[in-house]
């Protein structure tokens, strides 16, 4: 039969600084995704990758006396590396901006967008925020003219001739297509704030800056005087991962044109931060169009990951909690655990080690963890062999969740089922019963191995590594020789 082709990617992170905590949540939650997918016998192509020109990266690896090209070969290992700790899927696909197919569809892509009409030239001033690689606006900057995103850091002044794009001539085309498409973004409120965005008028916006100011870029076709600016040559990385543009005397059979597999028939959706939200939804919408090709399927966008005190994690107020200082310290599952429960799915929550700590002596040790000590410890006791499992179960109300992409509710709806075989053990005392009649205790002891699969099964796209574990326990009508999780004091 037949499979039905999902595509998810993304966004890409600059290679300058160590993946934080806002990175992790959305890694781990485009990861769920495509595992949740894959199980619903979907082709998944998961995307994502390295964002690696710019000025940052320029930067930073001068800063650190190493070619550009250097520094950003080392951030991409050290990246490739990171998502190992975050659990993500081994068949994940890695895109990388400098990669030779990548900037030639980057010049392809411009070169469309500007036979189609919609790139010209001009001399132009603007305020430019060096950690947001955008342009800034004195509405978006706070009271002491700073992005309210990058305290502290100085704004640099552009004053100089660059290519820009017609932005402005895409608000109608950007408005029906929301209107036709009523869950491109989720959750609904954020569409909701693009559409005001446009409402408010849409600015052309420059998209090259000279070469001999920043020379780390991708060549803007026709003029060796220009290259890119970041986030035009980025963004094309959604469809360069798919192979486009494709060699129009190459001839592919339909399995092997990712592009048209994914990208037309794959439902591409994009996960990002709110602060992604506008490069996402409106501008890389925009640019679609302008380069004559389709549009994503859905932009899904996370809320911020605060510190302590409700503010955004940042090293300037030294409220960051490091992901790798995490996993180091307690898993890979008990990281993703907390980023898809006690995270919200779309608005901001905090992250403070205090709360995780809580989150996972309460969730995990004593609940799933314990749980499942208890429950096995009985089978190996009492039972010659593990209980014939069903093949399948209904997890028909669980994978709802999915479709809405509300992985927190995915998650509280586990650990209810958690809750509820905890009090169906504690009401039965099948370690009571079996000793006054055991066969009536071997089949509560039974069905609580039974109940406790289907708990294992859940957990295969939030936490594989402890389903994997636990339904090999369970097969082999073993107890764990050790905790799963051990409280933390």
């Amino acid at each position: 039969m037949k499979k039905n082709n999902f595509y998810i990617t993304t966004t890409l992170p600059y290679v300058n600084a160590p993946l934080h905590m806002g990175h992790a949540l959305e890694f781990v939650r485009a990861d769920t995704i495509a595992r949740y997918k894959k199980l619903n016998d979907f082709d998944v192509y998961f995307n994502t990758g390295t964002d690696e020109h710019g000025k940052k990266n320029y930067e930073k690896a001068l800063f650190d006396n190493l070619s550009p090209q250097e520094f950003v070969d080392r951030g991409f290992e050290i990246f490739k590396e990171q998502l190992k700790m975050f659990g993500i899927s081994e068949d994940v696909h890695f895109v990388r901006t400098t990669d030779k197919h990548h900037e030639m569809a980057a010049q392809e892509f411009w070169k469309r967008v500007r036979d189609n009409g919609y790139i010209y030239k001009k001399s132009y001033q603007a305020k430019y925020c060096v950690g947001c690689e955008s342009e800034k606006t004195d509405s978006e900057l706070d009271e002491k003219y700073e992005c309210p995103l990058h305290p502290g850091k100085i704004l640099e002044l552009i004053n100089e001739e660059n290519y820009f794009f017609k932005f402005s001539l895409f608000g109608d085309k950007l408005l029906k297509f929301y209107e036709k498409n009523q869950n491109f973004v989720i959750p609904d409120f954020r569409l909701n704030e693009m559409k005001n965005f446009i409402k408010n008028g849409l600015q052309d916006f420059s998209i090259s800056r000279i070469k001999t100011k920043m020379p780390w870029g991708i060549e803007v076709p026709d003029d060796k005087d220009q290259v890119m600016y970041v986030w035009f040559d980025a963004l094309t990385n959604y469809i360069s991962t798919l192979g486009w543009p494709l060699d129009p005397a190459q001839d592919l059979r339909p399995e092997d044109n990712l592009f048209e597999k994914y990208w037309v028939n794959g439902n591409p959706t994009q996960y990002c931060g709110k602060d992604n939200t506008r490069f996402q939804a409106v501008m890389w919408q925009a640019m679609l169009m302008a380069a004559s090709l389709p549009n994503s399927n859905q932009i899904v966008v996370n809320g911020f990951i605060t510190g302590e005190g409700g503010g955004r994690m940042s090293k300037t107020t030294g409220n960051v909690v490091d992901p790798r200082d995490v996993v180091r310290e307690y898993s890979t599952d008990a990281l993703r655990y907390f980023l898809l429960r006690e995270i919200s799915s779309f608005e901001d929550s905090p992250f403070t080690i205090e709360r995780f700590k809580e989150a996972y002596n309460a969730g995990l040790a004593n609940g799933l963890g314990n749980l499942a000590s208890r429950i096995l410890t009985l089978a190996e006791k009492y039972l010659d062999k593990c209980p014939e499992i069903p093949k399948k179960h209904d997890f028909t109300e669980y994978f709802s969740f999915f479709e809405k992409f509300d992985i927190k509710q995915a998650m509280d709806y586990v650990w209810n089922k958690i809750g509820e075989l905890d009090k169906f053990i504690q009401e039965t005392e099948p370690f009571k019963v079996v000793k006054i009649d055991e066969k009536k205790g071997k089949e509560l002891i039974s069905d609580s191995v039974i109940r406790l699969y289907e708990i294992a099964r859940m957990l295969n796209p939030v936490m594989s590594e402890t389903s994997i574990v636990l339904k090999k326990l369970i097969k082999e009508n073993k107890k764990p020789e050790k905790p799963l999780f051990l409280r933390k004091d």
